[in-house]
Formats: structure tokens, C-alpha cells, sequence
């Protein structure tokens, strides 16, 4: 069978496949995760937006999609890439296949390919671009593509939400108090809308560049602050935004979140060589000396040395690596992970964070 597809990498190296999904050639910067379920919430988590994905277990669609499992209305992926592509979906729950998803959202996907020598590439020389393009494009005509075509950095700004909606909380949620809480969008999954809901709380969305006087008139109990896309530093205005919010509500944030936090308080940040991408990331919490299986997709990080300068504490750190997981102030009570603990790929270790809000929320209240 003659191969219809293929990855060009920016440093010359071919892979050849063949084609399901949208039939688009794009520019994206490539990436991997080793989650052995979850391609759904991956294809419509808004943080792999302009970003191509390797799955590196081996079958991708055999379960199909799920009406209830998305993570977002509209997924803004780059490309999916898998080493073996089932179209035939064995789920009950499933309503549309994977392929019938990504040709509806123009998402190309390459199968065929040897994820595990591309994973081990990627590992050695870190992300960089891709030309996901027909199989027929000369290599030399892609690297041109390459070289005269940049990764985006208005991600953010794509996937936030435009307007403020609000999602009250669930009926059956029976909680003493109730809790008002804004949540700032800047690409934020749709199950930790979900996870605040279960718990007793309302959850205002507003889009990603809300300015703090508008949140406050909100009259929240707490601020979230969202996962998303991209460089922290692309948005200069949340960090703003969050600045002024600093002691005036207790807040939280999740992801791109924790980073734009760090960064308010005036730490710094940095890109990591090939990121953090999968749903068994293990995370010492220094507070407790428990270890949490942790589900993660990010590319950047927060700087250990630089959070020395600032209120912050280092609350958590990624025993692989030693990267900073989490951070609090006490005093204003505000605290961030970098990690998902609304995503629950089996454990469930760190749902208790969103408990930890609740009670930060509780704490500020009885303080006015």
C-alpha cells in the first residue's frame, strides 16, 4: 500500500503514514503524551491548540466519541498522530467516530507512523515544528514551509469563550454554604467547570482579557484562574489582572493558571525541552509528603529560583524532574497546581484540591 502521508520536522527528518481525518496540510509544533486512554478529552482540550500529538500507545478510536466527554464545544487541536487507527468503535457511548470528528473540526490526523522512534525523537531533541503534508511534497519544499512559518501566539485569544455565561450548580449538590466563583477563561476545560459544579459552587466564565474591576463587580467569593494554551507571557494582560485581584479574593488556578499566578507575583517562567504530557505524572506534596498520580499537558513551567523573591511557597514538585507543581501564599490565600486534578485518568488523588478552594473561600468570608 502506497503511504498518502507524512511529517516533515523542521530538522529534516521524514515520517511516512497514511491520512484519516481532515485532508489539510498545517504547520504545528509537535508534541507527545503517553496516555493509554483519554484521545477525547486530548482532541478537545483547547491547551493543544497549533500543536500536532503523538499518542504513544499504539490504537487510537477503537471507543469512538462520546456526546458527554468533550472538554470543549469547538476542538482547536493541531493534528493527531497514531501509530494504528481503529474506525470502528466497539463503545456503546460512542456517537460519531474520531475520524468523523476531525474532518468535521479540519483536524488532520497521520497513521502508520513509528510513534516510538518519533516519541524517542522528540524526547532527544526536544518539540520543534512539523509539515503534516501529502506523502508526495519534497522534503526540501517542506523545510521552506518550516522556515517561513510560525507557531501562533494569539492561542488564548482563540479559545476563550466571548461572552460571560454562568453554570449554576448541580441540583442534587448539598452543601452548607454556596460559593460564587469567576472563573477567568483562557482555554479552560470543560470538567473543571464540572468538578466546581458537583461541589456546591456557581461558576461565572468570563472571557480571558475581563478586567478586574469588571470581575469584582461580579461580587465573587473566589477567582479561578484557567488552563490554556501557549506562553504565559503571550498574555500580559491576565498577569495584569490577576495582579490587582491579589488579596482582594481568594484564588486558584489550574495549569496556564498557576504559571500567569507565579508570574503576578513576579516570578518568572521557561519552556520545558518536550513538556509535561500524560496521565501517570508522579507529584510530592510537600505539605503532606503524599505522592499524587497526576494527569499533566504543559510546555512551560514556573522557575524554582525566581519564586525565592517572592510571597510564594513551593507546595508541590514533579518527581521526575524537580519542576515546580504547585505554589501558594497563605496570606492572601491564593494557590495554584500545575497539574489537572479535574482530569482523573484512574486515581483521583488530587480532587481534593478543589475542596482546599472551598475552604479558602469559607476562611475569606468569615475574615470580612
Amino acid at each position: 500500500m502506497k503511504y498518502t502521508k507524512k511529517l516533515i520536522l523542521e530538522n529534516g527528518e521524514e515520517y511516512y503514514g497514511f491520512g484519516f481525518g481532515a485532508d489539510v496540510e498545517k504547520v504545528c509544533e509537535i508534541v507527545f503524551n503517553t496516555s493509554m486512554v483519554g484521545y477525547q478529552e486530548i482532541l478537545s482540550d483547547p491547551s493543544y491548540t497549533y500543536q500536532a500529538v503523538v499518542m504513544t500507545y499504539p490504537l487510537i478510536g477503537n471507543y469512538g466519541m462520546a456526546s458527554e466527554d468533550y472538554e470543549t464545544e469547538i476542538p482547536t487541536i493541531g493534528a493527531l498522530i497514531v501509530r494504528e487507527y481503529n474506525d470502528e468503535p466497539s463503545s456503546f457511548r460512542s456517537s460519531k467516530t474520531l475520524e468523523e470528528v476531525m474532518k468535521e473540526y479540519s483536524i488532520p490526523g497521520i497513521q502508520g507512523v513509528d510513534t516510538r522512534k518519533l516519541n524517542r525523537r522528540i524526547r532527544d531533541l526536544g518539540s520543534m515544528k512539523v509539515l503534516i503534508t501529502s506523502a508526495s511534497t519534497p522534503v526540501n519544499e517542506g523545510l521552506d514551509t518550516l522556515a517561513n512559518s510560525a507557531v501562533p501566539s494569539d492561542a488564548v485569544c482563540l479559545v476563550s469563550r466571548k461572552r460571560i455565561k454562568l453554570y449554576s450548580k448541580d441540583k442534587e449538590a448539598r452543601f452548607e454554604d454556596e460559593f460564587h466563583v469567576v472563573a477567568i477563561d483562557c482555554g479552560m476545560k470543560q470538567n473543571i467547570v464540572r468538578s466546581m459544579n458537583q461541589r456546591g459552587i456557581n461558576v461565572i466564565v468570563v472571557p480571558w482579557n475581563t478586567d478586574s474591576e469588571t470581575i469584582l463587580s461580579l461580587n465573587p467569593d473566589g477567582v479561578f484562574l484557567s488552563n490554556g494554551p501557549g506562553d504565559p507571557t503571550d498574555v500580559p494582560e491576565v498577569i495584569e489582572t490577576v495582579r490587582q485581584l491579589i488579596g482582594k479574593v481568594p484564588i486558584f488556578g489550574i495549569c496556564l493558571g498557576h504559571q500567569i499566578l507565579s508570574l503576578a507575583y513576579g516570578a518568572k517562567t521557561y519552556k520545558l525541552k518536550f513538556g509535561h504530557r500524560g496521565g501517570n505524572h508522579p507529584v510530592k506534596n510537600l505539605k503532606t509528603n503524599c505522592i499524587e498520580i497526576t494527569s499533566q499537558n504543559h510546555s512551560y513551567a514556573v522557575e524554582d529560583e525566581s519564586i525565592k523573591d517572592t510571597p510564594l511557597t513551593v507546595t508541590h514538585v514533579n518527581l521526575l524532574d524537580n519542576t515546580v507543581e504547585g505554589v501558594e501564599c497563605v496570606k492572601d490565600y491564593a494557590f495554584s497546581v500545575q497539574y489537572h486534578p479535574e482530569s482523573a485518568p484512574g486515581p483521583q488523588d488530587s480532587a481534593y484540591l478543589f475542596d482546599e478552594f472551598i475552604n479558602n473561600m469559607k476562611n475569606f468570608r468569615e475574615q470580612q
